[in-house]
């Protein structure tokens, strides 16, 4: 393995990966959250550890939920991609959407992007909460009682929401600033040579 890694924080990420994902928005986070020192695993739901996506790119995962001794509890933050049919397969999966229930319920850091937020609705999570995700799954959002704004991502307390791919950089250096605070989303942006706002 190739020594880039600098840990700088024993809090962990969990991305999880599901069949139709939306993989760019899926590596864009993991690279982000990783490349600011946050251990992050990639997680595959599927069963088998490589994932193939919504555009038939294949991805390798660290893990899957049945690997043998994974926790859910060990991490610090669970995050879903979007993408289709990738969202209704997260959805689908009952481990994680308990775990989701469970993290939520108990102030721990969830994010979705894209249709994913739509996951968080159906489990009535974003409830009077303020909430994004693609346009076409704000009525969804709204439907179990979101509200809904059109950030690029809505932070509500434990819960942090964003609209899409094109605004997957701005999701992952919310998520580095939750964990790790702003100076150190300022040193990303620099390396990352971030134009936007």
């Amino acid at each position: 393995m190739i020594g880039m890694f600098k840990q700088a924080t024993n809090k962990r990420v969990a991305v999880f990966f599901a069949s139709g994902l939306e993989e760019c928005e899926a590596l864009i986070l993991v690279d982000l959250i990783y490349r600011a020192g946050i251990p992050c695993d990639k997680v595959s739901i599927t069963g088998e550890r490589e994932v193939t996506g919504s555009h038939e790119i294949t991805i390798t995962c660290d893990c899957t939920i049945d690997d043998a001794g994974f926790d859910f509890e060990a991490y610090d933050m669970l995050v879903l991609p979007g993408g289709l049919p990738g969202t209704p397969n997260l959805a689908a999966c009952e481990p994680l959407t308990r775990a989701l229930k469970t993290f939520a319920a108990a102030g721990k850091e969830i994010a979705a992007i894209c249709a994913a937020p739509s996951v968080f609705a159906e489990l009535g999570l974003l409830e009077d909460r303020y909430a994004t995700s693609n346009p076409g799954f704000q009525e969804v959002l709204a439907k179990y009682g979101a509200h809904v704004l059109q950030d690029s991502v809505v932070v509500d307390g434990n819960i942090t929401t964003s609209q899409g791919l094109g605004t997957a950089i701005d999701l992952g250096l919310a998520l580095v600033g939750k964990i790790l605070g702003p100076e150190d989303v300022e040193d990303l942006k620099g390396k990352i040579v971030y134009q936007g706002a």
